[in-house]
């Protein structure tokens, strides 16, 4: 990052912590990726306010900073120490302790929303020698993208955002490993992204490990006679076989129609709820009647 970091922010040198998160809180929110799509000027001007901000937003980077023992980059400068002679400090490299920094006081996931469908913030990681440190992050996606695979776009603090390829069958707690994107190595290479994949609740559906369940209403008639009905799954709705005199509790299954689990696919339970119209007609009330008084029936007897 080139240039002041206290001027990128806009705030004077002695301003405290809590204005300099206000600034970059009203930056962010005017120059995010997302409220400027294809605006390369204020992506990159995204870009030098959240790496100064990383900077400013810890208190033991500042302090360095504003001694003049690292540059807006976090890099070690070169200090004579009193009265000449050798060099004291560091020389060339990454400077700093590593982590988030002052990202940890804002949830920036709240600031900005869930990030292309529901990323949460990742973590810039430290540097080190060798290769850097990996980063963290977890991205939510619905059922249906978890079985058919799709691509979704993530957000990291440092304003890089990264396509994540889902895999066809991904599941709950699946991590993907994306090389060489994580925080820069000293003089070695990047670490890597490691992005754990949540599977959100679903409207419909349950999980039960790869199986999936849900309750399917059915009529009185196609409970008593049976018939084929219309029944929803992740990839659409499909036509199942209702057997003749089927009762509520029931359970038919959909075989390979479930969630996946360690790389195998589950299947489909549906629980038969034999559902009456919310307003019975007179022809109802009346079968009703005359099979109560001809053929009496207690359920468990």
């Amino acid at each position: 990052m080139a240039g002041d970091p206290y001027k990128e922010l806009g705030v004077a040198k002695g301003a405290s912590a809590d204005e300099i998160k206000k600034a970059f809180r009203k930056l962010a929110k005017e120059l995010h990726p997302d409220k400027n799509p294809g605006d390369k000027v204020s992506e990159e001007r995204f870009k030098r306010i959240t790496a100064a901000f990383d900077l400013l937003g810890d208190a033991e980077k500042r302090a360095k900073y504003d001694r003049g023992e690292i540059d807006a980059d976090g890099r070690e400068q070169f200090r004579a120490p009193p009265g000449g002679g050798g060099r004291s400090g560091g020389f060339g490299g990454f400077g700093g302790s590593g982590g988030r920094g002052g990202f940890e006081d804002i949830d920036l996931e709240e600031l900005f929303g869930a990030f292309g469908g529901g990323g949460r913030t990742a973590g810039r990681g430290g540097f080190g020698g060798g290769k850097g440190q990996d980063v963290r992050a977890t991205l939510d996606i619905s059922l249906e993208d978890s079985i058919a695979g799709t691509t979704r776009r993530i957000q990291f603090s440092d304003g890089r955002m990264l396509d994540v390829v889902i895999p066809k069958g991904a599941s709950e707690g699946q991590v993907i490993r994306l090389k060489g994107q994580g925080a820069p190595g000293r003089g070695g290479q990047a670490g890597d992204a490691l992005i754990e994949l949540k599977i959100a609740p679903h409207p419909v559906f349950k999980r039960d490990g790869a199986d999936l369940t849900m309750d399917l209403a059915v009529s009185v008639p196609d409970a008593v006679l049976g018939g084929k009905i219309q029944v929803p799954t992740p990839e659409g709705a499909v036509m199942m076989t209702i057997p003749k005199g089927s009762n509520s509790g029931k359970i038919l299954r959909l075989k390979g129609r479930g969630a996946y689990a360690g790389g195998k696919r589950g299947d489909l339970l549906a629980k038969l709820a034999v559902t009456l119209p919310e307003t019975p007609d007179d022809e109802l009330i009346r079968f009703a009647t005359e099979w109560r008084d001809k053929r009496p029936y207690t359920p468990g007897r």
